[in-house]
C-alpha cells in the first residue's frame, strides 16, 4: 500500500514579497520538496496552453449538453491546438519567420499577444502591432 502525504507549499514572489501563492498537494512520502516546487512551476506552462488553446482553437466555445459532444468538442480542439503548435515549431525549425494574418477589420478590438484590447475610438487605426 502507497501512502500519502497531503503536501502545501507557499511561494514568495521575488518582485512583489508581500504576493504569496498557495499549492496544495497530495503525494506519496518519498516525493521531496524539490519534485513538489517543480510540479507546481509547471502549472503556468500548462495554464499557457490552454488559455492558447481557447484563442486559436475555440476550446471554450462548446454547448454541447452531453458528455460525449463535450468531450469531442475538447479532444478535437486539443487535437488542433497540437497540430498547430508542431507545425509552428517546424517553420521555426526551418527558419521561417511567424505567419501574420493582415488586419482587414474595421473593430476596435485588437488582439494583442493571448489578449484583446479595446483601443480607444478616437485614437483607433488598424495595425499589426500592439
Amino acid at each position: 500500500m502507497l501512502i500519502r502525504r497531503r503536501w502545501a507549499l507557499a511561494r514568495r514572489s521575488l518582485s512583489r514579497p508581500d504576493e504569496i501563492a498557495y499549492y496544495l498537494g497530495h503525494a506519496p512520502l518519498d516525493v521531496g520538496v524539490d519534485e513538489l516546487v517543480r510540479v507546481a512551476g509547471a502549472r503556468w506552462a500548462i495554464e499557457e496552453c490552454f488559455q492558447a488553446a481557447k484563442n486559436e482553437c475555440g476550446l471554450d466555445e462548446y454547448e454541447d449538453r452531453r458528455y460525449v459532444g463535450w468531450y469531442r468538442h475538447i479532444t478535437l480542439a486539443m487535437l488542433a491546438h497540437t497540430f498547430l503548435v508542431a507545425m509552428s515549431a517546424r517553420a521555426a525549425e526551418k527558419g521561417d519567420p511567424p505567419v501574420r494574418v493582415p488586419w482587414s477589420s474595421s473593430s476596435p478590438w485588437q488582439k494583442c499577444g493571448d489578449s484583446w484590447q479595446l483601443t480607444h475610438p478616437e485614437t483607433f487605426t488598424p495595425s499589426l502591432t500592439c
